[in-house]
């Protein structure tokens, strides 16, 4: 029964995600006026290869880079147990 629960919250949320996307998108391609700032990250194995063209962009995708990070190591711990 958690399980279910937990795979339906997961969905939702999901949703959730592509609905605000979708209405950010929306609402931006309505104003007259935008700023449209762009970056990426390419992961080749281990190595991160960050671009962006603000300072802000930047900043998430690094904070992406090391959540990933912390993932990837709490991963790892938890097969050792």
């Amino acid at each position: 029964m958690k399980g279910e629960l937990l795979v339906l919250t997961g969905m939702g949320l999901i949703f959730i995600g592509f609905m605000l996307i979708f209405i950010g998108t929306l609402m931006a391609a309505s104003a007259e006026e935008a700023d449209v700032e762009g970056g990426g990250v390419i992961m080749i194995g281990p190595i991160p290869i960050v671009f962006g063209t603000s300072r802000g962009a930047t900043l998430a995708m690094v904070l992406a880079i090391f959540l990933m990070l912390l993932w990837i190591i709490g991963a790892l711990l938890s097969r050792r147990v």
